[in-house]
């Protein structure tokens, strides 16, 4: 059984479907996958603990394009970094503020 072929041509079939290109598809599949796992666990997202569940579905992403594609590092980076930036930046985000809050108050 081709697991990453299967795995392949379900990608294929979202991009298709919506006519997004797969730089869009990482942004949103990494923003879903966050307040999925926000809503999951119930933990902040200044836990980071959310990221993470981030970080762990676009390793096993990538890691099924190894296996059906072979090893294509400008087109891993990219999905890295398309998937991860906007997760990190609301966490940051989160996990910052109320530190400016306090400093707001003394």
């Amino acid at each position: 059984m081709d697991i990453p072929g299967i795995y392949h041509s379900w990608i294929d079939w979202i991009g298709d479907g919506t006519g997004l290109p797969d730089s869009i598809l990482h942004i949103h599949a990494g923003m879903a996958v966050l307040m999925l796992a926000r809503l999951v666990t119930g933990r902040s997202l200044g836990t980071f603990i959310p990221f993470a569940f981030v970080v762990g579905a676009e390793f096993a992403n990538e890691l099924m394009d190894y296996l059906h594609y072979g090893w294509r590092a400008a087109d891993t980076y990219a999905d890295l970094a398309n998937t991860f930036f906007w997760p990190f930046v609301i966490s940051l985000g989160v996990r910052i503020r109320p530190l400016a809050s306090q400093r707001a108050r003394l």
